[in-house]
C-alpha cells in the first residue's frame, strides 16, 4: 500500500512553525515504525522557495500549479502572508481544484483565510488563531468562526489554531490514521506533555496575556483569578471596584468585549478545564474550587462551552496524554 500522501501548501511570509509541526510530527511516525508513514511534500507557488515571516527560506518540491491528486491530506500553512495568498484568485484556485482531490483538508492558523477564499469553508464551523478569529468572520459571514478551540472537524474539513495547536492536529490525524498507540508514541517522541482534544481552549487563564490595561478592570480580573470560589457576582465586584454594577458592566464591554459575569464564568471554566487535564482531583472537587454551586452546576455550564460533559473531557485528555 502507497503511504498516506501529504501535501503542504506554502506561500511567502508563511509561518515555519505551522509548517515544520505538520511535517515534523507526521515524519515522526515513519521514524518510531519504518514501515508505516506519510509520503510528505512542500508545495509552492511556481515550485519556488518561500521566504519565511521568519526571514528563512523554504525550498518547494512541488509546484503548485503542476501538482495533481490523488492527495491524503491537504495542508494550507498560516502566517502574515495569508491576506494577500487569499487574495491571489490563481493561488485560491489551485488550493479548490487540490482540495477535491483531497480525502481530507485542513488550514492552519490565519491559513484559514485561503480556505474561506476557496469557499471551502461556506456553511462550516471553522476555527483560527484568536488574534484573527473576528477579522475572518467579518470579512467570510457565510463562516462560522469559533475562537475558542484549538482545532475544529467540520466533516472532512480540518482548522486549526495555527502554531503550537498544528502539532495536536497533526497527532489527531495519526491517531486516526494509525491508531492511539502510535499518537502516544509520536507523542513521547516530540516531547510534548499532551495530545489535547480539539475542543480544548486556545488560551487559559495562565498563558493568556493581561486582557486590558485599564487599572479598574485590572484590578476586578485579578481578584477573579485569585479567589474563584468567592462571591463573583456583578454587584459583589462593583463593590470592590467602588462604583455602580453599570458602570463596571459598561466598563467590562468597553475593554474585555464581555460582561462581568460572561469573563467570571468562562475564567471559573478555563480554570475546571486545566484542573480536569492536568490533576486527579474529583469533579466534585473541582467544581468547588472554581466556583461552582455543584458538579451539576458545572457539567451544565462547561458542556455548553466546550460541547462535551467534564467526564468526558478528562477522558480524552487523559486518553491521549
Amino acid at each position: 500500500m502507497d503511504p498516506h500522501r501529504v501535501l503542504v501548501v506554502g506561500y511567502d511570509d508563511a509561518e515555519l512553525l505551522d509548517i515544520a509541526c505538520v511535517t515534523t510530527t507526521l515524519d515522526a511516525v515513519r521514524v518510531i515504525d519504518p514501515a508505516k508513514g506519510y509520503q510528505i511534500a512542500l508545495a509552492t507557488p511556481g515550485g519556488r522557495p518561500i521566504t519565511c515571516s521568519t526571514g528563512l527560506v523554504l525550498g518547494g518540491q512541488e509546484t503548485l500549479e503542476r501538482v495533481k491528486g490523488p492527495i491524503g491530506t491537504l495542508v494550507v500553512s498560516g502566517g502574515l502572508g495569508h491576506l494577500r495568498a487569499a487574495a491571489d484568485e490563481r493561488f485560491v484556485g489551485h488550493v479548490r481544484r487540490l482540495a477535491r482531490e483531497s480525502e481530507r483538508v485542513a488550514s492552519l492558523c490565519t491559513g484559514a483565510s485561503v480556505l474561506a477564499a476557496a469557499g471551502l469553508l461556506d456553511g462550516r464551523r471553522a476555527t483560527t488563531h484568536w488574534h484573527f478569529a473576528a477579522q475572518l468572520a467579518s470579512e467570510y459571514p457565510q463562516v462560522t468562526v469559533d475562537a475558542r478551540p484549538i482545532y475544529v472537524r467540520d466533516g472532512e474539513v480540518y482548522t486549526a489554531a495555527g502554531v503550537t495547536s498544528a502539532l495536536d492536529l497533526s497527532l489527531s490525524f495519526i491517531e486516526a490514521d494509525f491508531g492511539p498507540d502510535m499518537a502516544r508514541w509520536v507523542s513521547r517522541a516530540m516531547v510534548t506533555y499532551l495530545h489535547r482534544p480539539g475542543n480544548q481552549a486556545q488560551m487559559s487563564m495562565f498563558t493568556a496575556a493581561p486582557a486590558t490595561d485599564h487599572n479598574l478592570v485590572r484590578k476586578v480580573t485579578d481578584h477573579v483569578a485569585a479567589g474563584l470560589d468567592a462571591d463573583l457576582s456583578t454587584a459583589a465586584l462593583a463593590r470592590l471596584a467602588r462604583v455602580s454594577p453599570r458602570h463596571l458592566t459598561r466598563l467590562f464591554q468597553a475593554h474585555l468585549h464581555q460582561t462581568p459575569g460572561r469573563y467570571v464564568r468562562r475564567t471559573r471554566l478555563t480554570a475546571a478545564a486545566q484542573l480536569l487535564s492536568t490533576t486527579d482531583l474529583p469533579i466534585a472537587r473541582i467544581a468547588a474550587r472554581c466556583g461552582f454551586s455543584s458538579p451539576e452546576s458545572l457539567r451544565q455550564a462547561f458542556t455548553r462551552e466546550y460541547g462535551t460533559a467534564p467526564s468526558q473531557y478528562r477522558a480524552l485528555a487523559s486518553t491521549a496524554a
